[in-house]
C-alpha cells in the first residue's frame, strides 16, 4: 500500500478519476467484477496493437492510486474498496450536476418520494435474493439509464421495467422472475370497465380482477416453470385457478358435529349458538354453516345425510310446519353458492345403531328409531322442491336421492319414488347415487360427480365426512392425442408426464393449505374447540381427464362406439391404475382419476387446440362459435315401438368403461330432450340402469327448459318466443349442462 500522506494521496486519487477513461475503467470492474488486460481492453473497445501503450498508461495510475489491484494467480485486475468508495462519490456528483432537487418517483402506495438508488438495491436483496453486490450495481445502472433518458414522469413500476430489462441484459433471469410485478395491462383494464357484454355488477367486477391478480401470481411466483408453461399453453388447466392457494375445491359436511357443539366462533365470526333445541334451529345452524364456509370454499358444500341427521328433530311436529320451514330453508339457500343435499328414504344401514343427536345436543336413541322420520321429512322436501319449481326451475340447491335395488322393490316407498320420478321427469334436476347393497360400499357424491369413500382408514366417518375435494387438474387428453401423432405408446409417456404435473400442483395446493389455512380458512380450520371441523389431510386429490371421446377417435380414428375403441379404453384404464398405484405412494393415497364437467376448462383446452393446431384439425363437439370438449358420460334413451323408454346396452357398456376410469368420481347425464315421459317410465328406466349397471354410480336426467319471467311458463327444449303470452324478451333457458 502506498505511504504518501494523507493529502497527496488524496490528490492523486483526484487526478486518477480526472479522466474519463479512468472513470469508465473503474465503472466496468464494478460492473463486470475482475476482468482480464485484454477483457478491459476489448470493453473500452481499443486495438491493442495502436491503444496499448495509452491503455497501459491509464491501467498504472490507477494501480498506483490503490483503486485497483491484480490477482497475481487468475491475473485479473479488480476495484478496492477504496475504488468503491470513489466511484460512489463520482455517482453522487454525478447525480448533483443532473438533478439539483433530485427525481421524484410516484410509488405505488400513491405517494411522492425523491428517487433513491439505496432503495432499489434493498429490493432487489429482499424481494429476489440478489447478492449485495449486484444489487447496487444493478441500481446503480438503473439510476444512470433514467438520469440520461430525462424522464419526466418517473413511477415505481417504471422502475421495476427497467430493472428487469437490466437483469436479463446480465442474463440473471431468475432474479428477473421472482421480481415480476403482477397486475392488469392499463388497456385490458379499460377494456374490463367499459365492456358492455359482460353482465358484472361493480363489486362482480372488483372481484373479477382480484381474480386475474392472484391468478397471475400464482402462475408466476408459485409453480415451477413447467407446471405454469403446461397451464398456459393449454395442456392442462388448473381449475379455479384464482382461489388455488386459498381454498379447498369441495367440502362435505358433518352436521352432527355442530348439533352436538352449536357454533361457537365469536372469536372470528362473532357468532355463538347453542345446540339446537327444535326443528327450526337445527336448520337455521345449517344455514349458519353454508354461509361462514362460502367464504372459504371454492366450489361447492355438501350435506350428506341431509334427512337422517335432522330426522330426530321432527319427531311429533306438524307436517304444516314442517314444511313451512323447508320452504324457507330452501329459499335461502337458493341465494347462494353450490349446494348439495343428500336425501335418504330409509335410514341408512351404516347409520342404524348410531346413537341419534336430538335437540338440545341430546343423544335420543339411535337413528334407526327415526326411520318413519327420514321417510316422511324427505317427502315433504320433494314437495316443497317440486312446489316451488312450478313456477321457476330451481337451481340450488342440488338434490342427491340415494337408491339401492332393495329402495327400488320396496312397495311402501312406490309413493315417493313416483313423486322424486315426476321431478326429474319435468325438470330434470335431480341426481341418483347408486348404492350397492354391500355394506362396506359407502360413497358419498356431491352433485359436481366428485366421489368419497372410505379407502384411507377404512372408516366411513373419517373417509367421506368433514373432509372434501381438495382441488382438481384437468388433462387435455386431445392436445396429448395429437402431440403424439397416433403412436398410443407415446401418447401414454405424455399422459405419464402430464398425470405427474397435475399431481405436482396438487400438492402445492395442500402444502400451501396447511401452512396458511389457519389464515385463510378461520372457520373451517381454526375454532374454540379442540378438534378442527375440516380434516384437510384427507382430502381427495383429482385429475380430471377431458376429452376423452375426441383423443379416443384421433388415435384409433374410430368411434368410441367402436370394438378398436372399447379395447383402447381398456387399456387406458389398466395405464391408470398403474399410474394411482405408482404416484400415490409419492403423491398421498387419495389421487383420484375422474370424468367431472368443468365448462370453463373443457371451452378453454378446446379453443387453445384450436389456435394452436387449426379448427380442420381438431377433434371438438359444439360448435365453431363455441367449442369445447367432452367432460360428462352422455347416454340418450329412446322410446321403443312399446313406447317403454330404454338406453342402448352397448351405450351402457360404454358408460361402465368410462366410470370404471374415474375412481374419483363421474356423471353420467341422460339426456330427456323434449321427449314427453311419464315418470312410471323413468323410474323403470332408474330401476333398469341400477340392477344391470353397477359400475355407473352417479347420473342424473337432464332437460333443456325455456322459462317465461312474464307469464311464468315453462316448456321442454329452446323457444324464441313464449307460446302463450308471445313475450320474447322475457326468456330464460335453463340447462345444466349446455357445455360439456
Amino acid at each position: 500500500m502506498s505511504t504518501l500522506p494523507n493529502r497527496a494521496r488524496g490528490a492523486k486519487v483526484l487526478k486518477a478519476v480526472s479522466s474519463p477513461t479512468r472513470l469508465q475503467l473503474l465503472n466496468l470492474l464494478f460492473d463486470k467484477g475482475a476482468l482480464s488486460y485484454t477483457e478491459l481492453m476489448n470493453y473500452l473497445k481499443m486495438n491493442p496493437n495502436r491503444d496499448a501503450g495509452r491503455f497501459a498508461y491509464h491501467l498504472k495510475f490507477l494501480l498506483k492510486a490503490d483503486l485497483v489491484e491484480a490477482d497475481v494467480e487468475t491475473k485479473k485486475y479488480f476495484l478496492t474498496d477504496l475504488g468503491k468508495m470513489v466511484l460512489d462519490v463520482a455517482d453522487r456528483v454525478e447525480r448533483k450536476v443532473f438533478t439539483h432537487k433530485g427525481m421524484l418517483v410516484r410509488t405505488s402506495r400513491f405517494t411522492l418520494e425523491e428517487f433513491d438508488q439505496n432503495k432499489i438495491a434493498n429490493s432487489l436483496i429482499k424481494e429476489a435474493k440478489v447478492p449485495v453486490e449486484l444489487a447496487q450495481s444493478v441500481a446503480k445502472e438503473t439510476e444512470k439509464r433514467l438520469l440520461k433518458s430525462k424522464t419526466k414522469y418517473i413511477t415505481a413500476a417504471l422502475i421495476r421495467e427497467m430493472v428487469n430489462v437490466i437483469l436479463v441484459e446480465k442474463g440473471f433471469e431468475d432474479y428477473r422472475h421472482k421480481l415480476t410485478r403482477v397486475g392488469m395491462p392499463v388497456h385490458e383494464v379499460t377494456a374490463f370497465i367499459e365492456a358492455k357484454d359482460q353482465n358484472l355488477d361493480a363489486s362482480a367486477m372488483l372481484y373479477k380482477a382480484g381474480q386475474n391478480l392472484i391468478e397471475e401470481y400464482t402462475l408466476l411466483n408459485i409453480f415451477s416453470r413447467d407446471i405454469a408453461d403446461a397451464h398456459i399453453s393449454g395442456s392442462i388447466n388448473i381449475d379455479d385457478l384464482s382461489t388455488w392457494l386459498l381454498k379447498p375445491h369441495e367440502i362435505v359436511h358433518d352436521m352432527r358435529f355442530f348439533f352436538l357443539n352449536g357454533l361457537k366462533f365469536t372469536d372470528i365470526t362473532q357468532v355463538s349458538l347453542e345446540p339446537p333445541k327444535n326443528f327450526k334451529a337445527a336448520l337455521s345452524i345449517a344455514l349458519n354453516v353454508f354461509l361462514h364456509s362460502e367464504r372459504e370454499i371454492s366450489y361447492q358444500q355438501v350435506f350428506s345425510y341431509f334427512t337422517t341427521f335432522l330426522a330426530p328433530y321432527i319427531k311429533n311436529i306438524d307436517e304444516n310446519t314442517i314444511k313451512e320451514t323447508l320452504f324457507l330453508f330452501i329459499l335461502n339457500l337458493n341465494q347462494n353458492t353450490k349446494i348439495t343435499l343428500e336425501l335418504d328414504f330409509t335410514v341408512p344401514k351404516h347409520l342404524a345403531e348410531k346413537q341419534a343427536i336430538g335437540p338440545n345436543g341430546q343423544f335420543n336413541g339411535k337413528y334407526k328409531d327415526y326411520n318413519t322420520e327420514i321417510g316422511l321429512l324427505s317427502t315433504l322436501l320433494l314437495q316443497v322442491y317440486s312446489e316451488i319449481t312450478t313456477s321457476r326451475p330451481l337451481t340450488n340447491p342440488k338434490i342427491v336421492i340415494k337408491l339401492d335395488p332393495k329402495i327400488l322393490n320396496d312397495k311402501n316407498l312406490q309413493d315417493i319414488l313416483l313423486k322424486t320420478h315426476t321431478l326429474a321427469a319435468q325438470h330434470g334436476m335431480l341426481y341418483f347415487a347408486n348404492i350397492p347393497l354391500k355394506e362396506t360400499a359407502l360413497p358419498v357424491f356431491s352433485s359436481s360427480g366428485t366421489k368419497l369413500f372410505p379407502d384411507l382408514t377404512e372408516d366411513w366417518e373419517t373417509d367421506t365426512l368433514r373432509t372434501g375435494c381438495l382441488g382438481s387438474v384437468t388433462i387435455n387428453l386431445p392436445r396429448l392425442a395429437q402431440d403424439s401423432k397416433g403412436d398410443k405408446t407415446r401418447f401414454f409417456e405424455l399422459l405419464k408426464e402430464h398425470y405427474d404435473l397435475a399431481a405436482r400442483a396438487l400438492n402445492v395446493k395442500y402444502n400451501a393449505l396447511q401452512q396458511f389455512g389457519k389464515n385463510s380458512l378461520p372457520f373451517l380450520l381454526k375454532n374454540n374447540i379442540n378438534d378442527a371441523y375440516f380434516r384437510l389431510e384427507n382430502c381427495s386429490h383429482v385429475i380430471n381427464l377431458t376429452g376423452l371421446p375426441e383423443a379416443v377417435e384421433i388415435l384409433t380414428t374410430k368411434n368410441i362406439h367402436e370394438p378398436e375403441s372399447q379395447n383402447f379404453i381398456e387399456e387406458l384404464t389398466q395405464t391408470l391404475t398403474t399410474f394411482q398405484h405408482k404416484l400415490g405412494r409419492k403423491h398421498g393415497k387419495r389421487l383420484y382419476p375422474a370424468i367431472l364437467c368443468h365448462t370453463q376448462a373443457s371451452e378453454r383446452l378446446a379453443q387453445l387446440d384450436i389456435e394452436k393446431y387449426g379448427i380442420a384439425k381438431v377433434k371438438f363437439s359444439g360448435t365453431r362459435d363455441k367449442p369445447f370438449y367432452s367432460t360428462t358420460i352422455r347416454l340418450k334413451p329412446s322410446l321403443n315401438p312399446t313406447t317403454t323408454l330404454t338406453v342402448k346396452t352397448d351405450d351402457l357398456l360404454l358408460a361402465q368403461k368410462l366410470s370404471s376410469l374415474a375412481v374419483g368420481g363421474s356423471l353420467g347425464v341422460i339426456e330427456l330432450d323434449t321427449i314427453d315421459v311419464s315418470p312410471l317410465d323413468l323410474l323403470n328406466l332408474t330401476n333398469h340402469i341400477i340392477t344391470t349397471c353397477q359400475t355407473l354410480e352417479f347420473f342424473t336426467y337432464n332437460r333443456v327448459i325455456t322459462f317465461c319471467r312474464n307469464c311464468k311458463k315453462n316448456w321442454f327444449g329452446i323457444r324464441h318466443k313464449c307460446s302463450n303470452c308471445g313475450s320474447m324478451s322475457t326468456l330464460d333457458t335453463f340447462d345444466r349442462f349446455n357445455s360439456i
